[in-house]
């Protein structure tokens, strides 16, 4: 068993019932059913991860609430990111509302989603960015590479806020291509900013169902190199994960990719960079 901490750095949770899940059509229908704490527990067992963070899966506050719940009564839940309308002017009471509960660590912006490349530049979203820093919220940015650039000015201009790029900034690299010069630019270039941490997670997914090492060897090295271990955190992306693999094979596929570190930088990666990034309190 690890004696290190050992953190899933974004996971998902969902009940059908509430209905706001709009991203689930036929394409996903085979995790298209309730996925709660129960279980993601027998996984977390085998691989000796004892806490993690679960990440929004629904434009509302209301499934962050859901989700702030679960949190409550499952030990193994130790940081909640969120959602919150930035565009909305009264966004912060809402900060302040859903802070009740010490296990808010962050929000996510799914910028993937808004065909409006530079939108987080407008100046209504960056006022709440700005009252998310002064409260110590944290963003997660769900982006692909045609937002590396506008995130770079984003974290420039509030280096208070602490960010981080889901999925690696969800690489193009379905069939074994190539991640391109715009993505490895993009992605050295955020990593300047001090304040920009980042996930190796949802590789698996953006591969496609023939996923390997092999492939996604290059993109892990590509962000080691830049960000360093101290501010990389590893996610399963679960049970997304499940459309193209599962929980076991994922984790024993990111044990390789970093074979070639030394065993501090694993612990980092695994455990230690989600503690210091989410603030997690491992007796919390």
């Amino acid at each position: 068993m690890p004696t290190s901490i050992q953190i899933d750095a974004h996971h998902h949770f969902w009940q059908i019932s509430r209905g706001d899940y709009d991203w689930m059509t036929d394409e996903v229908a085979d995790i298209r059913h309730d996925i709660l704490p129960q279980d993601l527990a027998p996984h977390l067992a085998k691989h000796g991860i004892t806490g993690t963070v679960v990440v929004q899966a629904a434009a509302s506050v209301a499934e962050t609430e859901f989700l702030l719940g679960l949190a409550e009564t499952c030990d193994f839940i130790k940081g909640v990111v969120g959602w919150v309308d930035l565009e909305a002017t009264d966004a912060p009471h809402v900060f302040d509302r859903l802070q009740t509960s010490p296990k808010l660590k962050g929000l996510r912006l799914t910028l993937q989603d808004i065909e409006k490349t530079d939108w987080i530049l407008s100046p209504a979203v960056g006022v709440n960015l700005a009252a998310m820093a002064t409260r110590g919220l944290r963003l997660d940015a769900l982006i692909q590479p045609r937002h590396l650039q506008v995130m770079a000015q984003v974290a420039r201009a509030l280096p208070d806020l602490q960010i981080v790029v889901d999925h690696c900034a969800k690489p193009v690299i379905s069939g074994g291509a190539d991640a391109g010069d715009l993505w490895r630019s993009g992605m050295a270039q955020l990593a300047e900013q001090p304040n920009v941490w980042c996930k190796i997670s949802g590789l698996a997914n953006e591969a496609g169902p023939e996923w390997s090492a092999a492939p996604l060897q290059p993109v892990v090295d590509h962000v080691v190199r830049h960000f360093g271990a101290d501010r990389l955190m590893w996610g399963s992306d679960w049970p997304v994960l499940n459309l193209v693999g599962d929980y076991a094979a994922w984790r024993g596929v990111s044990a390789q990719l970093l074979e070639g570190r030394s065993p501090s930088e694993r612990d980092a990666i695994f455990g230690g960079t989600a503690c210091k990034f989410y603030q997690l309190e491992a007796g919390q």
